[in-house]
């Protein structure tokens, strides 16, 4: 069975984890959501905090090599927050070099600037980070979903039916040798 980690806490974009996270589940995988602490973490719903969601297990307890692949998603509070605990960042990292399947979305890639795993890559995100992207070294695209290697990245939530198909056909198709590293 395929294993993905959902990486987030406080002040996640509510439909960027449930909507992949019931996608996924519906194909078959163990979904865990993994965050700092135990217990719970409130979603933001657009415009005011929403519900609370279980953790399943905290950065300390897991490891990349655990899972099949990771889900970013985004939320402005919640990669500001993630992008400050250097856990976070190793946990993200490692999924790159063990070539694995990480998707992003929204402000998600806001992680990957602070992992220093964009640079040469090209990927969306939220119009917002744009500029911080270009500034990292990504090339940034206006499309609802891009895939470079096995990153996966859309723009908002508009674009979850096809970041969450995506995401999907790359966690089927498994590890990728880096092509031109």
């Amino acid at each position: 069975m395929k294993k993905v980690a959902i990486l987030a806490t406080n002040g996640f974009e509510e439909s960027e984890l449930t909507s992949p996270l019931e996608a996924m589940k519906k194909e078959g995988f163990q979904v865990d959501i993994v965050s700092e602490k135990k217990g719970t973490i409130k979603a933001w719903a657009e415009t005011d905090w929403g519900k609370d969601y279980d953790v399943d297990k905290t950065l300390d307890e897991v490891s990349a090599k655990d899972y099949n692949a990771l889900v970013l998603p985004g939320g402005v509070i919640n990669p500001d927050q993630l992008r400050r605990n250097e856990n976070a960042l190793v946990f993200i990292r490692d999924f790159f070099k063990q070539h694995k399947p990480v998707a992003a979305i929204c402000h998600a890639p806001q992680l990957l600037i602070s992992a220093d795993v964009v640079e040469g890559r090209t990927l969306t995100s939220f119009s917002s980070i744009k500029k911080d992207l270009e500034n990292a070294g990504a090339l940034w695209v206006d499309k609802e979903v891009v895939v470079d290697e096995a990153l996966v990245t859309s723009r908002n939530p508009n674009d979850l039916p096809a970041f969450n198909a995506k995401v999907i056909e790359e966690i089927n198709e498994g590890k990728h040798d880096l092509q031109h590293a």
